[in-house]
């Protein structure tokens, strides 16, 4: 069933002599729970691709559809709430707030929302992200596989329909980034959750079952690996 699909997306910077296309007529789909990974040189335009996808960055042209929706068919307000509903970003950088603990950093998406914490759900993944004991520690208490953890916790707590991950390990050693990796995997076939991951990794790439190569804003390779 698919849960994504792109049409002749444009991202267009500039004007005349000085405009660059980020993105060039790029079209995909994707299946529910597929785990895909994009990659492609720095400047191809693959984390301008996630942030259209994530509905942070607006395209020039083309459509994005989420679940049959057109995403940006809605308003401000509507992108909102599908930013927080449907969508789960991870960045390189965690984005974790400093001032709040682990617990409240993980369900901060939820009470963003104005709904209430899924305690079954927040305890299950503090004990898959093996967070017990860190619950009330803040950020700078934690390491860097830690903080992305609770990132990637934050990203999964409001059960997205598409989680989507900018060079989540591009900041961590090799241990921490494969534990990362084996973790969204992990998300992946447990939750059924459709994973993008945006990656300069080639190793990290071979995990995925499918990878999207992008150059110069367009798709330059399209390959299903596993099954």
């Amino acid at each position: 069933m698919e849960i994504l699909r792109v049409e002749n997306l444009m991202k267009v910077y500039g004007s005349g002599e000085n405009e660059v296309r980020a993105l060039d007529g790029v079209s995909f789909s994707v299946e529910k729970g597929a785990f895909v990974a994009i990659i492609g040189p720095s400047g191809s335009g693959k984390s301008t691709l996630l942030h259209i996808l994530g509905g942070v960055d607006t395209p020039t042209s083309g459509k994005v559809y989420m679940e049959d929706q057109d995403v940006y068919a809605q308003n401000e307000e509507q992108l909102a709430v599908f930013r927080r509903r449907q969508v789960g970003l991870i960045y390189q950088f965690y984005n974790l707030i400093p001032v709040l603990n682990v617990t409240e950093n993980i369900t901060l998406p939820v009470l963003m929302d104005g709904r209430k914490v899924n305690e079954k759900r927040l305890q299950e993944l503090i004990a898959t992200l093996k967070l017990e004991g860190r619950e009330q520690h803040l950020p700078n208490q934690l390491s860097g596989g830690q903080q992305q953890r609770v990132s990637i916790g934050r990203a999964l707590m409001n059960a997205p329909a598409v989680v989507l991950a900018d060079e989540p390990t591009g900041n961590l050693d090799s241990k921490n980034s494969q534990e990362i990796i084996e973790l969204l995997r992990y998300s992946n076939k447990k939750y059924g959750q459709t994973l993008i991951v945006i990656t300069h990794d080639e190793n990290i790439a071979l995990q995925a079952d499918r990878i999207i190569a992008i150059e110069d804003g367009k798709i330059t390779r399209d390959e299903v690996i596993r099954g």
